[in-house]
């Protein structure tokens, strides 16, 4: 099955944490990862019960830690858009229709779950690959963090071996910056430009892109330039843009 981390953003209560845990365990999965926090004690070891292997063996890290290591980063939600026009909360799927988006994929998958008072924020959202939201009844819609937790463990548990190995996060996020230049190229609306971004990471994060399909994907844009820019053929024949990309990977703007 793919590498699947469980991620609590900010968790409030150490006994929610605790319980994630147990639930996590219930349905084999043991890694458990923390962001910022709150303090953890006898009510959080006591909530996890026999799962106090998981509770203890917990990461924690930030969360640009965690979007810069994973092949796909899942938002979780209680409150999606009806309309196709909010791109930020579109598409999103229901646990059961996200095994069968990853049950195939071999890479590292963080599943976010959010603060219990407010839940995740817009920019984690918006940079996530995919939203994964817990059908429930209108009349009270909102879940315990640990109850959201056992349903996705629940419905992700027992997934066969993967067959996809995903282009690593670096090569998609080198891709995103292809695609945020292209739109500078072809003078896309400045407007438009952030909701443009977050839908082609949506596209482009739910495809699963093998690295021959993300080159390929650059190599297209590449050529699309040269058609736009001839002189933009013999930059890139001097290696002057393979310099420039190769900087990018090390954080050079």
């Amino acid at each position: 099955m793919p590498e699947i981390d469980i991620v609590l953003v900010e968790p409030l209560y150490e006994g929610n944490v605790g319980f994630a845990a147990r639930v996590m365990k219930n349905f084999g999965f043991t890694r458990l990862v923390l962001i910022n926090p709150c303090k953890l004690g006898n009510e959080a070891d006591g909530r996890a019960s026999h799962a106090y292997d998981v509770l203890h063996a917990a990461e924690v890290c930030t969360i640009e830690d965690v979007f810069a290591r994973s092949n796909i980063v899942i938002s979780t939600t209680g409150a999606v858009s009806k309309s196709v026009c909010h791109a930020m909360r579109m598409p999103f799927y229901s646990p059961k229709e996200l095994r069968e988006r990853i049950k195939d994929v071999d890479g590292r998958i963080s599943i976010l779950f959010g603060r219990e008072n407010w839940g995740l924020n817009n920019a984690e959202v918006k940079r996530s690959d995919m939203i994964c939201t817990i059908p429930t009844h209108e009349e009270y819609p909102i879940l315990n963090l640990s109850h959201a937790v056992g349903v996705v463990c629940y419905e992700l548990s027992n997934l066969p071996l993967p067959e996809i190995r995903l282009a690593p996060p670096g090569d998609m996020n080198h891709l995103y910056r292809h695609v945020d230049r292209y739109l500078d190229e072809i003078h896309h609306p400045e407007f438009k430009r952030e909701n443009t971004m977050i839908l082609i990471r949506r596209v482009l994060g739910r495809a699963n892109l093998t690295i021959r399909e993300a080159s390929t994907l650059h190599g297209l844009l590449r050529r699309s330039e040269w058609h736009i820019d001839p002189a933009l053929l013999d930059r890139d024949r001097t290696g002057t843009s393979n310099l420039r990309d190769a900087g990018e990977e090390k954080g050079e703007r």
